[in-house]
């Protein structure tokens, strides 16, 4: 989840645990109509709070847990070990969604959430490198056995690529002049600390800015966080993968903390739920009807409460969907 300027363990509370709960179950109980055991996929497990609460909820559900997190994944290990071999987790990506249920002999899932961006933990450890508000090395790796780190993006990218990134992945107004700033600093020393990123970000927008809109520095970081991890990319992939993999009746949940990754969702579940029967032909054709139909009008916020007693949830959007049709 893409969060604020400081960590607090308000944090580690699922976000939007009811809704989502709510939205996911008839698709556990399509499942079990079918005479078949229902299947859900965390594809970005994290803590492992959503995961539990969906295995408290159906005592007859299991679980295959995905995470590019090493960390993540021991910890949700240690949080899920009471639910025995109902559990299964991997260390995967999410747009590895179909490599992993082929290697797991697993045809399809009835239920699946994604909860994007960064996490809590990858937000606490200062040593990560996500958050401005620690120093720390300049490393932004949701998987630390991938090789590309922020440092080697600061310092080793041409200048235009830099104020690409910002521009398109920070929606960073002023992305020119930071990647300048950048490419100057780095000209007398390597760049390789969040302090002196944040510094450097915050001393190159003007000053009438920085008084507005928090801290400066969160689109630069936003864009490198999303630049390291290929996020979007892997967004564009995980996505469609996912809903192959729903069989009628079944569903997909998507948290996302920026507009961005939202516009994406949004993009791709819209295409399925529409029905793309010639416009020029009287009557719709059945292989043309929408596949998935929206279960959110737009996208769903938190309440209010939710946002007050944790502050992570402020940026969330809540789409879903359910597959009504199969592919043809």
């Amino acid at each position: 989840m893409d969060v604020g300027d400081h960590a607090t363990g308000a944090g580690h509370v699922p976000v939007m645990l009811g809704r989502v709960l709510e939205l996911l179950a008839p698709a556990v109980d399509a499942a079990r109509d079918a005479g078949r055991a229902p299947l859900y996929l965390d594809a970005t497990l994290g803590m492992g709070g959503h995961a539990e609460a969906m295995l408290r909820a159906h005592s007859d559900l299991r679980l295959i847990g995905l995470d590019r997190d090493t960390t993540a994944l021991e910890r949700s290990a240690r949080r899920l070990a009471a639910f025995g071999d109902r559990v299964t987790l991997e260390h995967a990506v999410y747009d590895e969604i179909p490599a992993v249920l082929a290697r797991l002999r697993v045809r399809s899932v009835d239920a699946v959430l994604f909860d994007l961006g960064v996490s809590s933990p990858q937000l606490d450890e200062a040593d990560r490198g996500f958050a401005y508000s620690y120093d720390a090395p300049l490393d932004m790796r949701m998987d630390r056995t991938q090789t590309l780190t922020a440092a080697e993006v600061v310092n080793g990218y041409p200048p235009a690529e830099l104020a690409r990134i910002l521009r398109e992945y920070g929606e960073e107004r002023f992305a020119q002049r930071v990647a300048a700033a950048i490419v100057r600093e780095r000209e007398r020393a390597p760049l390789d600390s969040t302090r002196r990123l944040a510094d450097l970000v915050r001393t190159s927008i003007p000053a009438a800015t920085r008084r507005t809109g928090g801290n400066p520095a969160k689109r630069t970081f936003q864009a490198l966080r999303i630049e390291v991890n290929g996020e979007l990319d892997i967004w564009r992939r995980a996505l469609p993968a996912a809903l192959d993999a729903l069989p009628v009746g079944g569903r997909v949940a998507v948290l996302s903390y920026h507009s961005l990754e939202d516009r994406i969702t949004k993009r791709v579940l819209g295409a399925q739920a529409a029905d793309t029967t010639p416009p020029e032909l009287p009557v719709p054709l059945p292989e043309h009807e929408p596949r998935f139909r929206l279960l959110t009008r737009g996208a769903e916020v938190p309440s209010d409460e939710e946002t007050t007693t944790n502050p992570r949830a402020g940026s969330v959007r809540l789409r879903a969907a359910e597959r009504v049709r199969e592919a043809t």
